[in-house]
């Protein structure tokens, strides 16, 4: 099952999924680290990619199909690198070059058009250039950019390796 389209799909979903869960059970809920903006558009996308991964599983397209749901799942995950990578980039910048703390997205969402808070947030603010925890010497965002280059590659992959699973086994 795990060398089919829908196999290889789900596994891509389960691992989407278990990304969300660490962030929000564990991190979020257990260590009480309260996600910034860019981190709740990075779990958005997180999720964007995990749907696509689930949808490719629950429909199981043959052919051309399937490179549907790759492209969904490879844009959601580019999405989501490209907000990571530039959290990165915000954690890394000098102390004096840190764009000043904004408000909540909560805040923004209540008195903003929804385009000027996507444009706000991806410009980031001081608290997405807070680093509060690292493992093996990466911030939580560069572990977020690892993982979406991850899927993303991974959703390129799904088409090309059940594709010559079921050459092989015909």
């Amino acid at each position: 099952m795990l060398r089919s389209f829908r196999g290889l799909s789900f596994l891509g979903f389960v691992a989407c999924f278990g990304g969300l869960a660490f962030a929000i059970v564990y991190l979020q809920r257990t260590l009480g680290f309260e996600p910034c903006p860019m981190c709740i558009f990075q779990r958005v996308a997180m999720a964007a990619a995990g749907l696509a991964f689930l949808l490719g599983a629950l429909h199981n397209p043959r052919g051309a199909g399937r490179w549907v749901y790759a492209l969904l799942a490879l844009l959601a995950a580019a999405i989501g690198a490209g907000i990571a990578g530039r959290h990165v980039w915000l954690q890394s910048l000098p102390a004096d070059q840190v764009p000043a703390c904004g408000p909540t997205l909560d805040y923004l969402l209540s008195f903003l058009p929804i385009t000027e808070v996507v444009t706000m947030i991806l410009k980031g603010d001081g608290n997405c250039a807070k680093i509060d925890a690292q493992w093996l010497g990466l911030s939580l965002p560069a572990w977020t950019l690892v993982a979406f280059i991850a899927f993303a590659l991974y959703a390129v992959a799904i088409p090309i390796l059940s594709r010559k699973t079921r050459s092989v086994l015909s």
